[in-house]
């Protein structure tokens, strides 16, 4: 049974400012592109030089892309080799129309992210994810239990809009969704959403409002996780996703998992409560549950000070 604790934020951080130096001449991450199922994905990767090394694949969230790694990478790269990847849909991997022939399920990009660590990687690999992210983190794992060694779970979907989760929701906070994923799936109505939503100002107060310190949001960020929604099909994927209600939940997932989990959780996360996932801890599979003081639904991108050290000593723990 796992025990729940407050990293010190302020011990963190005089250990990131000392490693920030030891990989500052760490050579930024390349942007490379592979090949699956027909469809062009999109990757980074980084620490080549560590051949010997543990392998780490970064999974993103919804509506985000590997780029949301970029604070994480250089810190990861000067003791493994890491890898982040744009899942199909997302940053620089394809779009292709929902059902023709793949449908954008955690199925899906688990199969992925299983064939990428088959592929590309080569070995078994640590997962590290955030939001949506985890929960592929976790579908690869039991689809293949071989191939990953461990996954860390950063502010972990709830999937609450899941079928089965709305079930356990008061009736008002439950009954709407159903009729607004069917008003969102007209198509006329679905795009001019979507184009108010893929602008800088309104994208700057989603973030605002997902993360737990504001002064991490900024134009830069805004600017590039907005650049692949203007892609051919972008506007689809959206659909496809908001109208999901399937498929496995946290609490499908995590009994089944054969390899160790490490849980971080931001106690400002407004979109995936706290208070809901504390429960995670008592999983077998979860060794620890950290809950991270300011920090909202991004702890990778909002403290990479506090998250770096903690993933990379995690991982150094497994070897």
């Amino acid at each position: 049974m796992s025990s729940s604790h407050q990293p010190d934020t302020q011990s963190n951080s005089s250990v990131e400012n000392t490693a920030s130096s030891s990989v500052a001449s760490v050579a930024r991450a390349t942007a490379e592109t592979w090949e699956w199922q027909g469809f062009t994905i999109g990757y980074q990767v980084a620490g080549d030089e560590q051949a010997n090394a543990p392998a780490v694949v970064m999974i993103h969230g919804f509506g985000a892309s590997s780029i949301h790694w970029r604070k994480n990478i250089p810190a990861f790269a000067a003791t493994y080799r890491v890898y982040a990847i744009d899942l199909l849909g997302y940053g620089k991997s394809a779009k292709p129309t929902p059902g023709d022939p793949l449908d954008y399920t955690f199925e899906t990009w688990g199969k992925q992210v299983l064939a990428f660590c088959q592929q590309v990687v080569g070995q078994g690999a640590f997962l590290v994810a955030n939001s949506i992210g985890c929960v592929v983190a976790m579908q690869t794992a039991v689809l293949a239990p071989e191939w990953v060694r461990g996954v860390a779970l950063l502010d972990c979907s709830l999937r609450l809009l899941h079928d089965r989760k709305r079930q356990t929701l008061p009736w008002y906070r439950s009954a709407p969704t159903p009729y607004i994923q069917k008003v969102l799936s007209y198509r006329p109505l679905i795009r001019l959403f979507f184009n108010q939503l893929a602008k800088p100002k309104a994208v700057k107060n989603i973030l605002r409002q997902a993360y737990g310190r504001k002064e991490e949001v900024t134009d830069e960020l805004v600017s590039l996780l907005l650049e692949p929604a203007f892609d051919p099909g972008a506007v689809d994927v959206f659909l496809a996703f908001i109208s999901y209600s399937q498929g496995p939940i946290p609490e499908d997932l995590l009994p089944q998992l054969s390899c160790p989990a490490l849980i971080l959780w931001g106690k400002e996360d407004p979109w995936e409560p706290i208070e809901l996932a504390r429960a995670y801890a008592e999983y077998p599979a979860v060794e620890d549950f950290i809950e991270l003081e300011g920090v909202g639904h991004c702890p990778q991108d909002e403290a990479p000070e506090v998250v770096n050290p903690i993933l990379i000593d995690w991982i150094a723990s497994k070897k």
